[in-house]
């Protein structure tokens, strides 16, 4: 217990990493986290509004709804590697608030539609931008923390964007109560109005006071001795431009690519009941019940408070556990066959439904741990590889997002999903035997580490990796 306080308090043996910790964690974890949850908001209000007024005075019908995010979903993919290849050539704290900047124009835009298809031009285009969050501050915080810090702020991370799965539901509720009709606007209207205004802020703040990266930091709260910690406390690992014939070979020569790749395409299939809103969809067309536009925007925000819960759990324990972000994969496993069984087992109990959707939301921990875990067995490797890698895992997911929702989850196939029930419990099975390959191939990759003397140089070079805790005897190696 004392070792956990201890790991919680985030205590270390050089003078000076504390505080610069601290500093990280505010001026990174604040902008980021903001970032996060307003993409996030962005992107699942549209759901809200959907079951606000949006369909009716919009005239939507059949799976447009689903055809729009899965337009979202191909610009979000196109977008991935780019974004995160762009890092390299423009400043972070330069890129990042840019294209927040674009994606509040964009979303603002959003209110003046007058078709399903203006929302889904708009959409294509917003995602592009919206592509450079997610991949782009997980390339940033492998960057600056330790495997022992990770997991935890990976884990905030995530959790920032489901609180804006979770208060957009409660948003909605407020504007459309209290600002629909204003001007001649409806409130879904204003939702989109309201979401692009408050990222301008955001953005400003990130322009003046992002630290951009341990090597190319310029951050006026970071002193000399900071910057010479920060870099310290990162392996040093070789360099080589991510536009070249040479790198691209070299990046599919690697097992890196592969399995973290198909790790994430299959894991974030197993995200589907709260990706797509199911919830949502089955009170939508709940065959004997009507629930009010309060009730469908706040009972479905259950899902993402049990995500951010399960979250930081699994984050901070991997952390405590010296890296095991694998563990994530077996529970998700078990809770993708669990719930889609008993709701295929009782199709007609509405109390079965909520519970399981709402348990369902715990899967949301893989984003957290497996990018983590995806930034751990990378470290040692150059940052290039690591920033393609990273970006190709959420690309991969996505390129099966963009028609998984609609063969699996169209809003068509509400309030079952019967066929997605099945697709749930293949993909949860696939997940559990592919993180233990994932475990055989980094366990492979530990000893040639090893053998190569890679771990003992690390320890020669950053005394900062040493850490009090249950792992001290294996401090320097990463846990399978």
């Amino acid at each position: 217990m004392a070792s956990f306080i201890q790991y919680l308090r985030g205590e270390s043996r050089v003078p000076g990493e504390r505080k610069l910790i601290v500093k990280l964690d505010f001026f990174i974890l604040t902008f980021c986290c903001l970032m996060y949850f307003l993409n996030y908001l962005d992107r699942t209000n549209l759901n809200n509004a959907y079951v606000s007024g949006m369909k009716e005075e919009l005239g939507f019908h059949g799976n447009q709804l689903n055809q729009i995010n899965t337009v979202f979903t191909v610009g979000y993919t196109i977008g991935q590697v780019p974004c995160n290849i762009a890092l390299y050539y423009v400043k972070p704290r330069i890129f990042f608030p840019s294209c927040m900047v674009i994606w509040a124009g964009l979303t603002m835009a959003t209110a003046g539609a007058q078709h399903p298809r203006d929302i889904m031009a708009i959409r294509f285009f917003q995602a592009i931008f919206e592509a450079s969050t997610f991949v782009g501050t997980h390339y940033i915080l492998g960057s600056w923390y330790t495997e022992r810090e990770l997991g935890k702020r990976s884990g905030i991370f995530t959790a920032s964007g489901l609180a804006g799965t979770m208060i957009g539901g409660f948003i909605q509720t407020g504007i459309h109560s209290s600002m629909d009709g204003l001007s001649g606007l409806s409130g879904w209207r204003w939702l989109f109005v309201i979401d692009g205004i408050i990222t301008i802020p955001v953005a400003i703040y990130g322009f003046f006071l992002f630290p951009d990266t341990p090597r190319t930091t310029r951050a006026p709260y970071l002193t000399a001795d900071d910057k010479a910690l920060a870099i310290s406390r990162v392996p040093e690992t070789p360099e080589r431009t991510p536009i070249s014939w040479g790198f691209l070979k070299h990046c599919f020569s690697t097992w890196f690519w592969y399995f973290f790749v198909v790790l994430w395409m299959i894991a974030g299939e197993t995200e589907s009941f709260s990706s797509n809103a199911l919830l949502s969809l089955y009170m939508k067309a709940h065959p004997t019940k009507k629930y009010t536009v309060s009730q469908l925007n706040n009972y479905p925000t259950g899902v993402p408070a049990v995500g951010i819960v399960s979250t930081l759990f699994w984050a901070t324990l991997t952390d405590f556990w010296g890296g095991r972000r694998y563990l994530v994969g077996y529970w998700i496993g078990i809770t993708g066959v669990v719930t889609s069984a008993l709701i295929l087992a009782y199709p007609e109990s509405t109390s079965i439904h909520f519970a399981m959707y709402y348990w369902a939301g715990s899967v949301y921990a893989c984003q957290a741990t497996f990018f983590a875990w995806a930034n751990d067995v990378l470290r040692y490797e150059e940052d290039s590889l690591r920033a393609v890698v990273i970006a190709s895992m959420n690309m991969g997911n996505n390129a099966i997002n963009a028609w998984w929702s609609i063969v699996f989850y169209g809003a068509n196939f509400a309030p079952y999903f019967t066929r997605g029930m099945y697709a749930m419990i293949a993909t949860s099975i696939a997940l559990a035997i592919w993180t233990a390959l994932l475990v055989w191939m980094q366990k492979r990759t530990d000893r040639r580490r090893e053998h190569e003397g890679v771990y003992a140089s690390r320890e020669e070079k950053d005394p900062v990796s040493v850490q009090d805790g249950p792992d001290e005897d294996n401090r320097v190696e990463l846990k399978a």
